[in-house]
């Protein structure tokens, strides 16, 4: 990598650490002798939603258990991380990051550096050559134009590309020959390298999807059955249950490809998905076992597997509503901009809320060594990991700040008010064990100052499907707050901190695809990102980055809570996995083996 954008070396793995700590809150050891008396979450050792197929050769199934189900398999369609993984198996970028933060090469023949021509010394263009011979799964030839054709695809309005983040400084896409296609963007840009490449950089087949571009889209039959150039093709699909994959014929590496099927197998939850690989040996690996830290030592304990860990740029934060979703407009849509919030537009109250957020205890109590407090929104990579910033946890400052803007109980019942309206809240969250614990951690401080707050846990299926037909998704957001993971899905934050901008608000005109789901907006801060992502030289580029993240926490757009390292269960029986911050867990997968 040129020194024109940024060094190589942002992340490194980590082991969990064996600590009698992770034996103490929570009452660990009556939940760990529940586990192993009564089963996980309720039911067996592998329950109907998690036990994987016994169909095809046992030693070459690989078996994956998702408690987060896929639901679509069209990447640019998705937004959920379950859903990238699941079509990470079919679909493959020009290139992704490994943890190191080195280039690694998909579809691409070459990186593109300064030194061979592949980026313009003007930041305004990169081209990439593309290897030559590579097939779709029906047989078909990859060439420039499907490159071309993907950002077609994604940038049309009407498609509702989640992922149209990723490409907003792109001018054009034009194919060159059909081993080489050039990226112009519209402005200097350092990073060059977001287009097409990791988590929302999967190239679509232009033969299979040319028909199903803008209002179409979410119509296409490969939405559920991928023809894509990874190693491994669709066999069958039940959304929100589970994915059966064959070897693609048309593979250019067939004859290395360990498994001859693999089994995705969603639902049950976090706890069960990683006893089944951990303690019982019943499937091979267990995607982001979110569970408490005592009981996921105590599976570990089991002798079948390991967890691995790799440092990453997820956070698990809170999200505040910027707009009211009690009220709807006329044509029924609710949280929308016309109806700001009755209290989170107020900053002092913001902070207020903040404030009583006991972060440390979170960590400490659930997370243990898979999670670390933190103030900031930007992580990883550490050199845009701000400094600026402090955890604090004050609950008689929140009081006086709540007091100070005016907010006070004056009819007696326990509950702040202001001019007739009551600080009440709707917290919402996935279902999952260490996320209610959270939100009861939360909930507990919020009401010992006087807010009330009612929980609700949905569905993590439908919680993250993007379905713009369920009221329940992050995208549509109609609660007052909303807890989740989520992060920059590249080595340059640019994208991620583009969330917040006024433009990417989520709205029905939109169908609730664009980022910014909290309705955020501030033309400052859209002005600042602008010049921020053109900057091309490094150490200003990172000053900028910084900045950025500090607006946003100085002005509480969100509340962070915990730095979470990327976790997977992985069978002693299993080889190759090897996790980074910046694709799914499968990126990797045509290497997996058994020894």
């Amino acid at each position: 990598m040129p020194n024109l954008f940024w060094p190589r070396k942002w992340t490194r793995a980590i082991a969990p650490a064996r600590s009698p700590q992770l034996r103490q809150s929570l009452g660990a050891i009556g939940l760990v002798a529940s586990l192993l008396v009564g089963g996980c979450g309720g039911g067996a050792s592998t329950n109907s939603a998690n036990r994987p197929s016994a169909s095809g050769p046992a030693d070459k199934t690989l078996k994956l258990l998702y408690w987060q189900a896929p639901t679509i398999l069209n990447p640019h369609l998705a937004t959920g991380h379950k859903d990238f993984d699941g079509a990470r198996l079919a679909y493959e970028p020009l290139a992704s990051y490994d943890k190191t933060g080195k280039l690694v090469l998909f579809l691409a023949a070459e990186e593109p550096t300064l030194a061979n021509g592949g980026v313009a010394k003007d930041g305004r263009s990169v081209t990439w050559k593309l290897k030559s011979g590579v097939k779709w799964a029906d047989g078909k030839l990859f060439t420039a134009e499907d490159v071309v054709f993907t950002y077609e695809f994604l940038s049309d309005p009407k498609t509702g590309a989640a992922t149209l983040t990723d490409y907003a400084l792109v001018k054009s896409v034009r194919a060159i020959d059909p081993q080489t296609v050039r990226i112009e963007f519209t402005a200097p840009t350092a990073s060059w390298s977001q287009p097409f490449t990791g988590y929302n950089g999967m190239i679509l087949p232009k033969h299979i999807f040319q028909d199903y571009v803008g209002a179409r889209a979410k119509e296409a039959p490969a939405n559920l059955k991928p023809i894509g150039t990874g190693p491994y093709q669709v066999e069958s699909f039940k959304p929100g249950d589970s994915i059966v994959y064959k070897p693609n014929p048309s593979y250019r590496d067939r004859a290395s490809l360990a498994f001859e099927q693999v089994e995705i197998k969603g639902g049950g939850d976090a706890t069960s998905a990683a006893r089944a690989v951990l303690q019982t040996g019943d499937a091979d690996y267990a995607y982001n076992p979110q569970v408490e830290a005592p009981i996921l030592r105590q599976l570990e304990s089991g002798g079948k597997g390991k967890l691995l860990a790799v440092t990453g740029a997820q956070s698990e934060r809170i999200h505040f509503n910027f707009t009211d979703p009690n009220r709807a407009t006329a044509d029924g849509e609710r949280s929308s901009v016309q109806f700001p919030h009755p209290f989170f537009t107020d900053k002092t109250v913001r902070q207020a809320f903040a404030l009583a957020v006991d972060r440390a205890t979170i960590a400490q109590q659930l997370y243990g060594p898979t999670g670390n407090p933190t103030a900031n929104l930007i992580i990883a990579p550490q050199q845009f990991a701000s400094p600026n910033n402090q955890v604090e946890f004050n609950l008689q400052k929140a009081a006086q700040l709540l007091d100070q803007a005016g907010w006070k109980d004056t009819n007696g019942n326990q509950i702040r008010d202001k001019n007739g309206v009551e600080m009440r809240v709707l917290f919402v969250t996935s279902v999952n064990p260490l996320r209610q614990k959270t939100q009861e951690i939360v909930k507990q401080a919020w009401e010992s100052i006087g807010i009330g707050v009612e929980l609700k846990s949905v569905d993590a299926g439908a919680f993250f499907s993007g379905d713009p037909a369920n009221a329940d998704t992050i995208n549509r957001f109609q609660a007052d707050l909303q807890l989740y993971t989520t992060g920059n899905t590249s080595p340059d934050p640019s994208a991620h901190l583009k969330w917040w901008t006024c433009a990417e608000i989520a709205s029905k005109a939109n169908d609730w695809n664009r980022n910014n789901y909290t309705r955020y907006c501030n033309l400052a801060y859209d002005q600042a990102w602008i010049k921020a992502d053109q900057e091309l030289d490094p150490i200003k580029r990172q000053a900028a980055m910084i900045a950025l993240n500090d607006q946003l926490i100085q002005d509480v757009a969100l509340i962070p809570l915990i730095a979470r390292a990327k976790v997977g269960a992985v069978s002693d029986r299993l080889q190759g996995v090897d996790l980074t911050p910046w694709d799914s867990d499968t990126w990797n997968i045509a290497t997996w083996k058994r020894p």
